[in-house]
Protein backbone atom coordinates (compact mmCIF):
# COMPACT_ATOMS: atom_id res chain seq x y z
CA UNK A 1 0.00 0.00 0.00
CA UNK A 2 1.63 3.25 -0.96
CA UNK A 3 0.14 6.41 0.95
CA UNK A 4 0.82 9.90 0.43
CA UNK A 5 2.92 10.71 3.60
CA UNK A 6 3.05 14.67 2.64
CA UNK A 7 -0.56 14.71 3.02
CA UNK A 8 -0.44 13.57 6.71
CA UNK A 9 3.04 15.59 7.25
CA UNK A 10 5.28 12.51 8.17
CA UNK A 11 8.67 13.27 7.25
CA UNK A 12 10.43 10.28 8.17
CA UNK A 13 9.26 6.80 9.76
CA UNK A 14 11.00 3.49 10.38
CA UNK A 15 8.92 0.74 8.99
CA UNK A 16 8.45 -2.93 10.72
CA UNK A 17 9.58 -5.93 9.03
CA UNK A 18 6.35 -8.79 9.05
CA UNK A 19 7.28 -12.51 8.14
CA UNK A 20 8.52 -13.83 5.74
CA UNK A 21 10.15 -10.78 4.36
CA UNK A 22 13.83 -9.87 4.82
CA UNK A 23 13.87 -5.76 4.57
CA UNK A 24 11.29 -3.07 4.45
CA UNK A 25 12.42 0.49 2.75
CA UNK A 26 10.72 3.04 4.24
CA UNK A 27 10.89 6.68 2.31
CA UNK A 28 9.76 9.90 3.93
CA UNK A 29 8.58 13.20 2.53
CA UNK A 30 10.56 15.27 -0.01
CA UNK A 31 11.63 18.68 1.26
CA UNK A 32 13.40 21.64 0.28
CA UNK A 33 16.18 22.32 2.34
CA UNK A 34 18.83 25.18 2.35
CA UNK A 35 22.62 23.80 1.18
CA UNK A 36 25.56 25.45 1.70
CA UNK A 37 27.77 26.01 -1.76
CA UNK A 38 31.36 26.17 -2.54
CA UNK A 39 31.55 29.91 -2.24
CA UNK A 40 29.87 30.09 0.98
CA UNK A 41 26.30 30.98 -0.62
CA UNK A 42 23.12 28.41 -0.18
CA UNK A 43 20.83 27.14 -2.52
CA UNK A 44 17.78 24.78 -2.02
CA UNK A 45 17.94 21.04 -2.80
CA UNK A 46 15.17 18.46 -2.12
CA UNK A 47 16.02 16.33 0.39
CA UNK A 48 14.08 13.09 1.69
CA UNK A 49 14.50 10.35 4.83
CA UNK A 50 14.98 6.89 3.44
CA UNK A 51 15.27 3.87 6.37
CA UNK A 52 15.91 0.53 5.66
CA UNK A 53 15.12 -1.96 8.45
CA UNK A 54 16.81 -5.71 7.84
CA UNK A 55 16.13 -9.08 9.59
CA UNK A 56 19.84 -9.32 10.38
CA UNK A 57 19.51 -13.11 10.87
CA UNK A 58 18.99 -12.87 7.19
CA UNK A 59 20.56 -9.60 5.80
CA UNK A 60 23.65 -8.82 7.22
CA UNK A 61 23.86 -4.84 8.08
CA UNK A 62 26.78 -3.89 5.46
CA UNK A 63 24.45 -5.31 2.86
CA UNK A 64 21.69 -2.95 3.99
CA UNK A 65 24.27 -0.24 3.38
CA UNK A 66 25.66 -0.95 0.20
CA UNK A 67 22.07 -1.52 -0.76
CA UNK A 68 21.01 2.07 0.40
CA UNK A 69 23.91 3.59 -1.19
CA UNK A 70 23.05 2.17 -5.02
CA UNK A 71 19.81 2.96 -4.18
CA UNK A 72 20.91 7.31 -3.26
CA UNK A 73 22.86 7.04 -6.61
CA UNK A 74 19.67 5.68 -8.59
CA UNK A 75 17.29 8.57 -7.02
CA UNK A 76 19.57 11.11 -7.54
CA UNK A 77 20.93 10.05 -11.23
CA UNK A 78 18.22 8.25 -12.94
CA UNK A 79 20.10 8.25 -16.08
CA UNK A 80 22.51 6.18 -15.14
CA UNK A 81 20.23 3.48 -14.87
CA UNK A 82 19.92 3.42 -18.93
CA UNK A 83 23.65 2.72 -19.31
Amino acid sequence: MVTNLGAYGVREFSAIINPPHAMILSIGEAQQRPVETTDGGFRFVSQMSVTLSCDHCVIDGSVGAELLAAFREIVETPARIMM
